[in-house]
């Protein structure tokens, strides 16, 4: 399997993977807005044999600065729970953490995220609509989010999503 930067030629299959994931339409257009307005920072696509089998998406958060949000992750059914999207998330966070960002705030499972470091209480300071249980994030340089609060504010596209 091999993972890579998603080009702007791959839309069409990066769109098939995240509909087939979430088996609607939603967040294959909220990646596709995301993407049209520049806020996408890191668009990854996982690869086997050449067919297009996952995807994750790190976009630009309006606060707190210089923060992303990871989501959506997405992998086809029947390649889910073998590993591809756990490698999406390290492969991502690490890219993330080499281009300078310094935290990520993920909307999720919190069973799921907490085995890359994600923790509630590292987004507890942060005000949000979405359910406090399940918003998680992670620092990818030691002290980034130390000292701040206020509002955890995504992109104007991610209020389009149900």
């Amino acid at each position: 399997m091999v993972i890579r930067e998603a080009a702007r030629e791959d839309a069409a299959a990066v769109g098939r993977v995240v509909e087939a994931a979430f088996g609607r339409p939603a967040e294959a257009e909220l990646v596709a807005r995301l993407g049209e307005s520049g806020a996408a920072v890191l668009s990854l696509l996982a690869e086997d044999r050449g067919e297009a089998v996952g995807h994750i998406l790190f976009s630009r958060l309006l606060s707190p600065a210089r923060c992303l949000a990871l989501a959506p992750l997405s992998v086809v059914p029947g390649r889910q729970n073998q590993g591809i999207g756990s490698r999406l998330v390290r492969d991502g966070l690490a890219r993330a953490g080499r281009d300078g960002w310094p935290a990520v705030f993920v909307l999720g499972e919190p069973g799921y995220y907490r085995r890359f470091g994600f923790r509630r209480e590292t987004a507890a300071r942060f005000e949000t609509a979405y359910p406090k249980a399940y918003v998680l994030a992670l620092e990818l340089a030691p002290g980034a989010l130390a000292g701040q609060a206020g509002p955890l504010a995504y992109p104007p596209a991610f209020e389009a999503v149900d």
